[in-house]
């Protein structure tokens, strides 16, 4: 099966949607690794009704009127990579965690590291909410859309819920 794409301009750069079959399998960046997401061959096919909804989706979050996503996924990875995945689906809206406690979450307390591995070959950044996952330090630490990327999403959380306050 042949992946599909769409090419959309966000508030965060222009990003690549990609499908597979009736989800969405990948969220590439503008000057992504081409090695973080591994994905086959792919055509364009703007009118996509996965790729549409998932435009769709981001344009009300990026406006601040979504805090969470339905469209439907496709993700390949190991069982680790997947289990860190969800968990970063649990993070609320707005909020952070380091990447020791979601090594705890999922039963792997000492994996801290490979939970940041894992993390940063999220393949669809945003929807899985990779960039509230933060150093046990509290600092920011690598993603794929860039440090500047990850702040803005995360302003952008933190100011919804200023302004729903």
């Amino acid at each position: 099966m042949i992946d599909v794409y769409k090419i959309i301009t966000s508030p965060v750069g222009r990003l690549e949607l990609v499908a597979r079959g009736n989800g969405l399998a990948a969220i590439l960046w503008e000057n992504d690794n081409p090695k973080r997401v591994r994905l086959g061959k792919r055509a364009e096919s703007p009118d996509h009704p996965v790729l549409l909804e998932t435009e769709q989706q981001l344009a009300e979050y990026f406006a601040g009127v979504r805090t969470d996503f339905t469209v439907q996924l496709d993700l390949a990875g190991t069982g680790f990579q997947k289990a860190v995945w969800q968990a970063l689906l649990t993070i609320p809206f707005g909020e952070t965690r380091t990447y020791a406690e979601i090594a705890r979450q999922i039963g792997h307390p000492q994996a801290y590291r490979a939970m940041g591995a894992a993390n940063g070959r999220n393949p669809v950044s945003i929807i899985v909410p990779c960039h509230r996952a933060i150093g046990s330090d509290g600092q920011l630490h690598g993603f794929a859309g860039g440090l500047d990327a990850k702040r803005y999403l995360l302003a952008l959380e933190r100011n919804r819920l200023d302004v729903a306050a």
